[in-house]
């Protein structure tokens, strides 16, 4: 840092080094979007402005609100200006030299690691502004906050750092002024510009002005009436107000009068925001009433499993002085929050309906999300649980909690499921081989909310959830296909010495030792007793520090298994208490099943000592 009192130097956060470098140093056939994102953060500083004079009178501007464009050919610049909230000192460190947002590591990854789209993901991620790197080699921004005296001139050649210094300024707002590089002097044309901003930026509610002329209609989108706006319209808003560049997965216009009145204009993106999984499940969708902007991220606006929504509620019904904090507890927010809700889900389950594979894309974003409904949101759980879409080990296709109960087998009494956390792997659990055989239906459930949600909703159109890995299977009462009976099925296996020997040798590592009738080419399984907890809620509760000791596991062994046949021989033959094969075959069985749950064994070297002994033993070693 160099004199403060006349121009201060200041070095990039490192990964806004990293994104400027990535910026700089690539071609782009899309160059144009960032003068989109820079009249995007321009008509936001009017807004705030806007705002902001509600409840200030002081910061009323003298002129209205407004984005002015000014070209100058000859010095190859192009400035844009706005009249709006302007920033401070502090303000130009915190938003021009950091990107002050989570997953930043994951962001800067996904912009190496993309070759076409790297405009887009910038977008996305609301840093916009350094996109105007991309087509200049130095940046001016002029600034003044509302209601403080100070200006100050921010400048950088996106090249590690930039400098901050006093400057003057008449009034309250930004000019972010481009010094063109010299490949891209097409911007510097009022034709180019005019296009772009008719192509991106028509939908902007505050004029845009290039000299004496207005670019754009200055007419807020979501006032027109639905037939009058083009599916391109639709699209360029939901860039502008989620600073995304993909296309919207499904749109939502919708106007309510009555005892309340509002329009909501919602979109659904068609890939996933980088902060969807932030610990603050914040919302995006903007609150305004009557056209006048009141906050970004209103709290209680909408339900947190709608967090991936983008867009724009406007009430005729709230004060236009309700302060942030008043919003929480206003009881006409709940009621629009209630009554949008019911209109989202409506909506989603026409798309469930009506376009299956095209929800099964929405699931495959959203779906873990939408869940969080049915643990959080009591009064809608029916209407979630309704649309909500789950794999199975039976169908290729995603299936409704209807559609598997239309298809469970002829004395078939309960919802079978299995969680975990890799779907692949829980596919292939030995736990499922028994449901294999007799043709029953298991969902897989692999998103961390599942386990819970399964604790608040036990049933399902009459039929109870149960959990495969917990209890007894149940399949007696099942009626088979004929052509999965197995004529070739082998002998159950007597099993009641094997069972003793292998109880006395674990003792309390398991509650239990018991045939199996889930196994069918497996030897040995795992399993929580009835009225113990579920193997991978216990697993995600230890892990997050909220359960120290589980209980112990019940071990299943499959009487028609070769090995488990032998060594039920070998466990009533005479000398089998001192029989070390048999000993060491009780403690390998049980990691085995470990293992496959995807644990370790309890004594990795013991395991490793036994197996090497058992090996010698079959090779006559």
């Amino acid at each position: 840092m160099t004199d403060t009192l006349e121009k201060e130097t200041f070095s990039f956060q490192t990964e806004v080094g990293q994104l400027l470098e990535i910026v700089a140093g690539s071609l782009y056939s899309n160059r144009e979007v960032f003068l989109r994102e820079l009249v995007s953060n321009a008509s936001d500083a009017c807004d705030k402005l806007r705002y902001a004079a509600l409840t200030d009178t002081s910061l009323v501007p003298s002129q209205d609100l407004a984005v002015t464009l000014e070209i100058n050919a000859g010095a190859g610049t192009l400035s844009i200006a706005d009249n709006g909230i302007g920033m401070s000192h502090a303000d130009l460190l915190e938003t021009l030299g950091t990107i002050a947002k989570s997953g930043t590591g994951a962001f800067i990854e996904a912009l190496k690691a993309e070759e076409k789209d790297q405009v887009g993901l910038i977008g996305q991620f609301g840093v916009g502004f350094y996109s105007a790197f991309m087509v200049a080699s130095q940046v001016e921004v002029v600034t003044r906050k509302a209601g403080e005296a100070e200006a100050w001139l921010w400048s950088s050649d996106g090249k590690g750092s930039f400098t901050i210094e006093t400057a003057q300024r008449d009034s309250s707002g930004t000019t972010v002024t481009l010094h063109l590089k010299k490949d891209d002097k097409e911007f510097a044309e009022e034709a180019r510009i005019r296009h772009i901003i008719k192509t991106y930026s028509e939908h902007i509610s505050f004029p845009i002005k290039l000299g004496d002329e207005t670019l754009n209609s200055a007419e807020a989108l979501w006032t027109r009436p639905a037939k009058d706006i083009t599916d391109e319209q639709y699209a360029e808003f939901y860039r502008h107000i989620s600073h995304a560049y993909d296309a919207p997965w499904h749109v939502i216009h919708n106007k309510v009068e009555g005892t309340l009145n509002h329009t909501s204009l919602l979109f659904v993106p068609s890939a996933q925001p980088f902060d969807l999984f932030d610990s603050e499940r914040k919302s995006h969708v903007q609150l305004y009433v009557n056209r006048v902007f009141i906050s970004e991220t209103t709290t209680d606006l909408f339900p947190a499993y709608l967090r991936f929504l983008r867009g724009v509620v406007d009430s005729q019904d709230l004060s236009l002085n309700v302060s942030r904090e008043m919003l929480q507890t206003d009881p006409i927010l709940a009621k629009i929050k209630a009554q949008i809700s019911k209109k989202i889900l409506s909506e989603l389950k026409k798309k469930a309906t009506k376009a299956p594979d095209e929800y099964s894309q929405f699931w495959g974003n959203f779906g873990a999300v939408l869940k969080e409904g049915l643990v959080e949101d009591p009064s809608l759980r029916d209407r979630i649980l309704e649309i909500c879409r789950f794999s199975s080990n039976s169908e290729a296709a995603l299936t409704s909690l209807s559609g598997y109960v239309e298809r469970m087998k002829e004395g078939q009494e309960a919802i079978y499921y299995i969680t975990g956390e890799d779907a692949d792997k829980l596919a292939q659990s030995p736990h499922l081989e028994g449901f294999k055989a007799k043709g029953v239906e298991v969902l897989i459930l692999s998103d961390h909310v599942d386990e819970f949600w399964l604790q608040h909703i036990t049933e399902c159109e009459g039929k109870p959830f149960k959990s495969i890995t917990r209890g007894a299977a149940d399949l007696d009462q099942v009626k088979a296909d004929e052509q999965q009976e197995d004529q070739n099925k082998p002998e159950d296996a007597d099993l009641s010495a094997l069972i003793e020997m292998i109880k006395v040798e674990l003792g309390e590592t398991v509650k239990d030792v018991r045939p199996s009738k889930r196994l069918t080419d497996s030897p040995v399984c795992l399993i929580a007793d009835d009225g113990d907890m579920d193997v991978n809620l216990e697993r995600l509760l230890k892990r997050h520090g909220q359960l120290q000791n589980g209980a112990p596991r019940v071990l299943e062994l499959n009487p028609t298994h070769a090995i488990i046949a032998k060594l039920a021989e070998r466990a009533c033959a005479e000398g089998a208490a001192s029989d070390d094969l048999l000993s060491d075959a009780a403690h390998i069985l049980f990691d085995q099943a470990r293992i496959i749950e995807g644990e370790t064994p309890n004594n990795p070297s013991d395991f490793v000592r036994r197996l090497g002994s058992v090996m010698a033993r079959a090779f006559g070693a």
